[in-house]
């Protein structure tokens, strides 16, 4: 069962924190490079756990995370990391941690080299699932083949986020999301 389908037979209030992330995110473009690195932790986040689980905890992430900002996240020293392992308000695994500080400093010398984030990612369109994961293994930490999958489409790099009957396919189409511009 496709998530478009799944979310109208869900119960209240799980629908509607599904439905929100659904019809307003989930795979249109992202153009602002803190909001991409914002996704890509989350997705990292959601690994072993239920996208519901993330979706619940997205206000203490950003809190945690200072808005998702890239420098402020790359300059974390030891004492923020210990301050996000005790925060009961987001995922408190080490790796997790270390990789979204890692991948913050790494995103920091993509955008000196590309422009920004989002140029770093266009450079590298269009590549298949699995050139996608290889690219993303060598440069991010803690980015295995589902992570990247579903960052991917989450941001419309990648098809399959929604049915192609879907109306909130029908908006994002309207946006010309990257995986639509291989055609």
């Amino acid at each position: 069962m496709s998530y478009c389908t799944a979310i109208e037979n869900m119960p209240e209030p799980r629908k509607s924190l599904h439905k929100n992330y659904h019809d307003k995110l989930y795979g249109f473009p992202i153009h602002d490079d803190n909001e991409l690195f914002c996704r890509l932790v989350l997705e990292i986040n959601q690994a072993g756990l239920s996208w519901e689980t993330i979706l619940k905890k997205e206000a203490t992430f950003r809190s945690a995370y200072d808005n998702f900002d890239i420098n402020k996240v790359a300059n974390y020293m030891e004492t923020d990391r210990e301050r996000l392992l005790a925060d009961a308000g987001i995922i408190r695994n080490k790796l997790k941690v270390n990789a979204a500080i890692e991948n913050a400093k790494t995103i920091l010398l993509l955008q000196k080299e590309y422009g920004s984030f989002e140029k770093w990612l266009e450079h590298h369109h269009p590549k298949t699932k699995e050139e996608w994961v290889k690219l993303f293994k060598k440069t991010f930490k803690f980015t295995g083949g589902e992570i990247v999958n579903e960052f991917l489409m989450s941001i419309g790099y990648l098809p399959g986020a929604h049915d192609a009957n879907c109306k909130i396919q029908m908006a994002i189409s309207k946006q010309k999301p990257m995986w639509m511009k291989n055609k």
